[in-house]
């Protein structure tokens, strides 16, 4: 059924990349929520005036909440399939994160109010009316609501789209929450067991839990997560394939959601190079890692001296030194410059976020072990924390 929909309503839908697919993505998953959960709200309604039961009310405005949720992920995709202008040049991608929060937010929301309700029935409990419309209401609800869960889930992971699978989760969530409520109506209806209130606490706390984790999943792409290491291996690799790029570093991956990836890096090469041959070759790099992974792309070129037998004894001996200290540690941008009256030794040096030393300590530790080997060497050191 998903697959129909996406292929009747959607055109090129394999391009997941394309913001205008992307954003006609949205509309159908939006346009599907809004009417099912309108559905399921009016029916809802209905089964709650006709059994007097609060659990099922509470749970139809659960479902108006659903509606309000998908209208937010509508226009956040909408908005997201904006093109890039003058106050954000880097587009509007974001917004999907954005409208996944809001529905987060949303699901937390409906959880506090479900668990309140259900403390009250709980200290005050109304007899219920037993209807055999209202089970199969419910029943019919659980189906739409599962079939909702997959189509959003499905969607979801294929565009990579926070907003859809917080909807997702938000849909299985609502499955519990209905079969929860159906229990306690049978239990009701073939034991004389009044269970509404109970079964609502239950359903409550898992719903929050839900609306926790999906928020804090939402939250984390706004604050900037690490890139993929899978990702970022295979745009070194594919660079790497010049054999006249002998090295990358300080790679910086940008993600202003989906669709717009930036992505610069340092890519060392002989400094006796021709320069105008370097540059070809640094912009078929640039050429082909935006082509395949649809992304932009800067790559800076760093000129590496290849033929000075000091440089390179002297890299030795760093990497020795670093090995010691802690094997973690790193280096690039290796270079060195004479002084009338000493040896400058001038490197990055890339410290992991849980090294054990501290800048300082880093810093007098290598210059020390340079001294000891030469009292002219002097080492300029600019470190980078956790940077590729």
């Amino acid at each position: 059924m998903t697959n129909l929909l996406t292929k009747f309503f959607i055109k090129n839908s394999d391009d997941i990349n394309n913001p205008i697919v992307r954003k006609n993505y949205g509309t159908l998953a939006g346009a599907v929520g809004i009417c099912c959960n309108l559905l399921l709200f009016t029916i809802k309604i209905l089964a709650g005036l006709l059994t007097g039961a609060i659990s099922i009310v509470a749970d139809a405005f659960n479902n108006l909440s659903d509606a309000g949720s998908s209208i937010v992920t509508l226009i956040g995709f909408r908005m997201a399939g904006k093109p890039a202008d003058h106050d954000h040049p880097f587009g509007h991608g974001r917004i999907e994160y954005i409208a996944g929060l809001i529905v987060s937010a949303l699901i937390l929301l409906m959880g506090f109010e479900l668990l309140k309700s259900s403390v009250e029935k709980i200290l005050n409990p109304t007899p219920l009316e037993s209807s055999n419309i209202s089970i199969l209401i419910l029943i019919i609800s659980v189906c739409i609501k599962l079939w909702m869960g997959f189509f959003n889930r499905k969607i979801g992971k294929k565009l990579n789209a926070s907003a859809m699978i917080a909807t997702s989760a938000d849909s299985f969530n609502d499955c519990v929450a209905t079969t929860a409520v159906l229990i306690g109506f049978l239990v009701f209806k073939f034991a004389n067991i009044n269970l509404d209130g109970y079964m609502g606490v239950a359903v409550a706390l898992f719903v929050m839990w839900a609306g926790y984790n999906t928020a804090k999943d939402t939250i984390e792409p706004l604050l900037g997560l690490a890139p993929d290491p899978e990702f970022v291996l295979s745009v070194k690799n594919c660079v790497l394939e010049r054999k006249e790029i002998l090295g990358i570093h300080d790679m910086h991956v940008h993600d202003y959601g989906p669709g717009r990836v930036y992505v610069s890096m340092h890519a060392e090469i002989p400094s006796d190079m021709d320069v105008l041959k370097a540059h070809d070759i640094i912009d078929s790099a640039e050429e082909e890692v935006s082509s395949k992974f649809k992304c932009e792309v800067s790559i800076h070129m760093d000129p590496i001296e290849v033929n000075n037998p000091l440089a390179n004894e002297l890299k030795l001996k760093l990497m020795e030194i670093l090995n010691t200290i802690d094997p973690t540690l790193s280096f690039h941008d290796f270079r060195i410059t004479n002084g009338p009256m000493r040896k400058n030794i001038i490197f990055d040096l890339l410290v992991p976020f849980d090294c054990y030393y501290d800048d300082v300590t880093l810093r007098k530790m290598i210059k020390e072990k340079f001294s000891e080997i030469d009292s002219t060497y002097f080492c300029v050191i600019h470190i980078d924390k956790g940077v590729n």
